[in-house]
């Protein structure tokens, strides 16, 4: 039988802002498609806090909330408490993440809050100029690291599923990669696995996804593509690294 391509009911008709080669729309499509097919989109709440997924809800067709910079596993955490019968989640980037927000995302795990995060790691600050960001590898270039990331200077990036996976209360937690077609039908495993795990109420769940950001790269898109895969995934291992023993 011929298959026919078909846009998710979860993506608004729009045409994204997101630079040439990003895969935040790649992201954007996996989580809608998996709310779509769990029959969730009309109970779902979602949170984006600063950063480019900050325009996150001019795509995304649920109900969407902005928080403060980093803050948004915090304003996720009420959001379910108050209403647990809907499917939260939230969209964050990395230099939110696992910078301004790394005690919010922490704690949250430690509560283990029946929430998701989706964490877009694309090792750079993308909307705020290129700085370097808590994930830029070891001699990548950046606005505030011109010569390169040097681990006297700055440490070595810092690795967030492998940190969240030593907390009991996130009972989920895997990397992904969205840089090829293979890796993306992973990812959209990964996100279903995630969801499922949050409507059985077992605790918190993450998935990371190793992204591109080829203007804050300097590279085109295709390089991007290639950096994902020679300097980001031998640094940022793919994989699961925690789960349910049901799954």
């Amino acid at each position: 039988m011929k298959q026919v391509f078909a846009i998710t009911r979860g993506m608004l008709p729009v045409d994204t802002s997101y630079c040439p080669g990003c895969t935040h729309g790649v992201a954007h499509r996996l989580i809608m498609e998996c709310l779509e097919e769990l029959g969730e989109l009309d109970n779902t709440i979602a949170v984006s806090p600063i950063g480019c997924s900050i325009v996150a809800h001019q795509y995304m067709n649920i109900d969407m909330c902005e928080s403060a910079h980093g803050r948004a596993p915090a304003v996720a955490s009420g959001i379910r408490r108050v209403h647990p019968d809907k499917v939260v989640f939230t969209y964050q980037g990395d230099g939110d993440l696992a910078s301004i927000g790394v005690g919010e995302i922490i704690h949250a795990a430690h509560r283990g809050e029946k929430v998701t995060t989706f964490f877009i790691n694309n090792a750079i600050y993308g909307m705020t100029g290129g700085q370097m960001a808590p994930t830029t590898l070891l001699g990548q270039r950046a606005t505030t690291a011109i010569n390169g990331r040097t681990k006297e200077s700055n440490g070595s990036p810092l690795r967030m599923c492998e940190l969240l996976a030593t907390i009991d209360g996130a009972v989920f937690v895997e990397r992904v990669a969205l840089n090829s077609p293979g890796n993306v039908r992973k990812a959209k495993k990964a996100v279903m696995k995630a969801f499922e795990v949050q409507k059985n109420g077992l605790g918190f769940s993450f998935v990371e996804f190793l992204s591109s950001c080829p203007t804050n790269w300097g590279r085109a898109p295709y390089e991007a593509m290639e950096f994902i895969k020679e300097e980001m995934i031998p640094y940022y291992p793919l994989g699961n690294f925690r789960k349910p023993e049901e799954f």
